[in-house]
């Protein structure tokens, strides 16, 4: 069986009309429709139903779409990872508040630098697990255990310290003042206040705090004054160099050093060109320096 055939019937059940095919494929509709009669008596069975010159797809057409569609776009996508013509494609997946807080902001440096490089971003709490191709690289939170073959890059220690609007600057000194105003707690955290607090010598046994579920809303947050929150110093770095956040104990208090982020991608990954120069700028950003072989 031909191929062409089953690519011109994609494309008609794609689009919902051989018009639409035919725009596609750079075919006439009349060819369109040659194409699918041919695949139908090869078959023996109608992938259209016809009324008049609307076209719909049959129960069969259907059934064979459901298997002809991911098999199409898995060529498409593997097409678009090796073809140098247009832009190169990165596509990326990444904690939510690094994406939000840290990453975003710093994609147009890398953009102007890399022209050729198109960005496709995705932001979620699931690690990929790079077994569809859907994915060039993960920037994770946290570190489970990756299948063999798989990168692992951990992206430096962050500086977990309490945080809060300047308004609060007169009104905490020492660790103890903090008990004294609301707090803002990220659930999803590696390091929270109970970690933070047994740090600096305070035990608390039952500590009250508005909780949040993502960094970037906590931050958010204590940028509104809705209380102190305990956040890494690189994802709030925005708002603490335009003074909107200040690191209420700063030299008064012990703040807890930690691993928050690694960069994930598969070995065979480093042959693409999009992902190096993606992870030498991500390292250089951060003061890195890894080997990428």
């Amino acid at each position: 069986m031909q191929l062409s055939l089953l690519r011109t019937f994609e494309a008609a059940a794609r689009c919902g009309s051989f018009q639409g095919a035919a725009t596609e494929l750079h075919l006439s509709p009349s060819a369109v429709s040659h194409a699918i009669r041919k695949l139908e008596q090869e078959l023996g069975t109608a992938l259209f139903e016809r009324h008049g010159r609307r076209v719909q797809v049959s129960a069969d057409g259907a059934a064979l779409m459901r298997h002809l569609g991911p098999a199409f776009e898995d060529i498409r996508r593997g097409l678009s990872l090796v073809s140098n013509r247009g832009p190169r494609i990165l596509r990326m997946h990444c904690a939510p508040s690094f994406a939000a807080q840290w990453l975003t902001p710093r994609l147009q440096a890398f953009l102007s630098r890399h022209a050729d490089v198109e960005i496709r971003l995705s932001a979620g709490v699931d690690y990929t697990r790079f077994t569809n191709d859907e994915f060039d690289l993960d920037i994770v939170y946290g570190l489970r255990p990756m299948p063999e073959g798989v990168v692992v890059l951990p992206l430096g220690e962050e500086i977990i310290t309490p945080l809060c609007a300047p308004k609060f600057r007169s009104l905490v000194r020492r660790p103890e003042d903090l008990l004294r105003h609301a707090l803002i707690d990220s659930s999803f955290k590696k390091v929270r206040w109970p970690d933070w607090m047994a740090a600096n010598g305070l035990s608390i046994p039952n500590l009250h705090a508005t909780r949040f579920d993502r960094s970037f809303l906590a931050i958010s947050a204590a940028v509104n004054g809705l209380g102190i929150a305990l956040e890494s110093t690189r994802l709030a770095e925005r708002e603490i160099a335009d003074g909107r956040l200040i690191p209420i104990l700063k030299g008064a208090s012990k703040d807890v050093r930690y691993v928050g982020h690694y960069l994930v991608f598969p070995q065979l990954s480093l042959r693409r060109h999009t992902l190096q120069v993606f992870a030498r700028w991500l390292l250089g950003e951060l003061g890195l320096e890894y080997a990428l072989e």
